[in-house]
């Protein structure tokens, strides 16, 4: 009983979901170094816009490399703490970062556009996903967020409406 008081008594947070390649840095193919590591145009003023507007900030991932056993784990986090530190250096805070580490064979449940991902989040914090939105570059990031009922959202493409994060924040407010 008293875990559920817990969590009757959080407050209901709105979340901007993001993708990781292709929406905050550029899509090099399996990015897991630093120096391979480049924040996309407007990403950081996107994201600063997206906080003062009420949302926080979690990204979720597909990593299938290390799965494919390209790079490990560790590998991962190191680079996911380097690039939160830059964020925050920006006064950008993540929130929190959800990954799928298997490949597309291990027919995981976290793997978008299974939902796997924002069920973790879900299960951690109290989101209200009718007031969240996702950003993404795949088809597969957007059918994960309509899988838990958000409705909004955006996906990048070099040839479409919005090409970067900030061509979509500024459509958003």
């Amino acid at each position: 009983m008293g875990q559920s008081m817990d969590k009757a008594r959080k407050k209901t947070i709105k979340v901007a979901f993001l993708d990781r390649d292709g929406v905050i840095n550029e899509d090099l193919g399996y990015v897991h170094k630093i120096e391979d590591f480049h924040f996309i145009r407007g990403c950081i003023d996107a994201l600063k816009v997206l906080q003062k507007k009420g949302f926080a900030l979690i990204i979720v991932t597909n990593q299938s490399g290390i799965g494919r056993g390209y790079y490990s784990e560790q590998d991962y986090q190191q680079l996911t703490a380097w690039y939160r530190n830059e964020l925050s250096k920006s006064g950008v805070v993540i929130t929190d970062v959800f990954h799928c580490p298997h490949s597309p064979n291990e027919q995981c449940d976290c793997r978008k556009p299974k939902a796997g991902l924002f069920i973790q989040a879900a299960e951690k914090y109290s989101i209200n996903f009718y007031q969240s939105l996702m950003v993404g570059d795949k088809v597969s990031d957007i059918e994960a967020a309509n899988a838990v009922g958000i409705q909004q959202t955006y996906l990048l493409k070099s040839d479409g409406e919005f090409a970067v994060l900030a061509d979509c924040v500024d459509h958003i407010v």
